[in-house]
């Protein structure tokens, strides 16, 4: 059998759960991280894991990040302020996110702008860090071409040696994102491909939720 028709005759049956609008809470943040808990206890794996995606030159880009916390209802992330995803996220502030739980048979999609956290907000959580991640976020020109494994583990042992028995200082090119959302839609797999699709779409300060076709 070739791989296209393996892929045809995959079918998974979503029967878990359902999910109407009247379950979906008036906060969809309250309701997101009802969800997250519920991936995290069920032991999922990553279970703060989505794809970010951006534009640069009308071109779509994604990639796979890990949430690391919220503030004041925002979404925040970590990463280098010189890679790719930040040279998108300088071009265009619109970015979206997609969440997936296959165990539990949802998704999650966010859309809205992205914008820096403060200064304090990375120093604290740089510093929670383990040393190892913090001398990575050092040495790591991540997105730059490198000649091989070699020279990254290079990189690694020389920021290691520079600061060997001493505090690692948070890199000016690293640091926070909050993304402010507009739009959440969460998804719950149902028989016969008729999904719960519950979206919540942001209205001045309060959301106006809606059912959506599968």
């Amino acid at each position: 059998m070739s791989t296209n028709q393996t892929l045809e005759n995959l079918r998974v049956s979503y029967s878990d759960e359902t999910f109407d609008i009247t379950d979906c809470q008036g906060d969809p943040m309250a309701q997101f991280d009802k969800w997250l808990e519920h991936a995290i206890e069920t032991k999922c794996d990553e279970p703060n894991a989505f794809v970010l995606s951006t534009i640069e030159d009308n071109r779509p880009h994604a990639r796979v990040v890990l949430l690391k916390g919220f503030h004041q209802k925002e979404f925040v992330f970590y990463t280098n302020y010189q890679s790719a995803k930040a040279a998108n996220i300088a071009s265009n502030a619109n970015v979206a996110m997609t969440f997936l739980w296959l165990p539990l048979q949802r998704q999650v999609r966010v859309e809205g702008t992205i914008s820096k956290v403060s200064d304090d907000i990375s120093e604290e959580y740089f510093h929670k860090r383990p040393r190892g991640s913090q001398l990575g976020a050092m040495a790591s020109p991540q997105s730059s071409k490198v000649s091989g494994r070699e020279e990254l583990e290079k990189l690694f042992k020389d920021a290691e040696a520079k600061y060997e028995g001493l505090e690692v200082p948070r890199p000016a090119h690293w640091g926070g994102y909050r993304i402010n959302p507009s739009y959440i839609e969460f998804w719950q797999g149902r028989n016969n491909r008729l999904h719960d699709r519950i979206c919540c779409v942001r209205k001045g300060s309060s959301w106006e939720l809606h059912r959506l076709a599968p």
